[in-house]
């Protein structure tokens, strides 16, 4: 399924993202491991239950990278040129182990490059675990193609 040309956003949409993902130990294990992020309430059992949480928290930038992920698909497949950023992260709720996360993206901006060839817009994504209780939001912004001239 291709994602949105810049003028297919609606500012004010609302998109429910459909692919979910259940998080393993096995995805956080390595996601730590490629970041060199060892921090010992990500990875050691025995430490993070002393923690007020009582068990290991899934990496934060985890959680943000799949939130970008699962919104991929109704997005911006195949009509991005880049993300320019992501503004404003917040963390409400943590993310454990065998949790099953959702997101949904809402546009919040957009406008024409000073060229008018293509567009940057803006969504907040919010990403939800199964209780949907808000884990993770944040705004992106991504520079679009605008669809392709078919005369």
């Amino acid at each position: 399924m291709p994602g949105l040309y810049y003028e297919e956003f609606e500012v004010g949409e609302t998109i429910e993202h459909e692919k979910r993902r259940t998080v393993s130990e096995r995805d956080n294990q390595a996601f730590c491991d490629v970041t060199m992020n060892q921090q010992p309430l990500h990875l050691d059992r025995e430490f993070a239950a002393e923690t007020e949480f009582g068990e290991r928290l899934v990496n934060g930038l985890y959680t943000m990278s799949l939130a970008v992920g699962l919104s991929i698909p109704e997005t911006t497949d195949g009509t991005i040129v880049a993300n320019l950023s992501y503004d404003g992260v917040e963390h409400p709720a943590p993310v454990f182990h065998g949790d099953t996360v959702r997101a949904r993206s809402t546009v919040t901006g957009k406008r024409e490059t000073s060229d008018g060839e293509r567009g940057v817009v803006t969504m907040r994504v919010e990403a939800f675990n199964q209780d949907d209780e808000l884990v993770c939001e944040f705004e992106r912004t991504v520079l679009s193609l605008k669809a392709p001239d078919d005369g």
